[in-house]
């Protein structure tokens, strides 16, 4: 079983990696969230692997920290979450959000992910609400906003990312104009997050 690859990123596209480990190149699938901290090609790095076997192939999933790992885990563990939907989930949302989403039983934060319907967001708020309680799981970082989605922040957020920023870079920055000053428009918001 590999728990981590550590070598030069050869190669590197929002959801692939291929990182050359003493000559022999490995592919990696990523999260936006661990795309987003990625160094330059040919640098060296360290990422933590999932290696998933099935009857008919094998694949490697990779994460910038052990606490996505974690919570990938957890995801693809929930009947009906296979691994591209949960490399989806932790792409939309940062890992500290989605817990915060699962333990306070948010349904509506967990559906606004592309791909998750209310079904499925229902039984992942029920297999892992319970289990992230006993474990302890308390996530650190920015809060998600239990209450009603904030529209500007969405609009803004799904401006940047068209424009081809990483979500990550783009939800700091939105996150920031509105932090700075709530009462915003769509396009002040945009025009602060392109100004950082």
């Amino acid at each position: 079983m590999i728990a981590y690859l550590d070598g030069t990123l050869t190669y590197k596209e929002p959801t692939l990696v291929i990182i050359d480990v003493h000559g022999v190149g490995y592919s990696v699938h990523i999260s936006l969230q661990t795309y987003a901290v990625l160094p330059g090609g040919g640098d060296r790095l360290k990422l933590f692997i999932h290696h998933l076997f099935r009857e008919d192939s094998q694949a490697l999933y990779g994460f910038a920290n052990a606490d996505e790992k974690s919570l990938f885990l957890d995801l693809i563990g929930v009947s009906g979450v296979g691994p591209n939907t949960a490399l989806g989930m932790l792409s939309a949302m940062q890992p500290g959000d989605l817990r915060l989403a699962i333990l306070g039983e948010n349904v509506r934060a967990v559906q606004a992910i592309k791909g998750i319907g209310a079904k499925t967001a229902q039984r992942i708020i029920l297999e892992l609400r319970d289990k992230m309680k006993k474990s302890g799981v308390v996530p650190n970082g920015p809060t998600y906003r239990q209450q009603a989605i904030d529209p500007v922040r969405e609009e803004s957020l799904a401006a940047l990312v068209a424009l081809g920023f990483p979500k990550p870079t783009a939800e700091k920055g939105v996150d920031d104009a509105l932090k700075a000053d709530p009462s915003l428009s769509v396009e002040d918001v945009i025009r602060r997050a392109l100004r950082q």
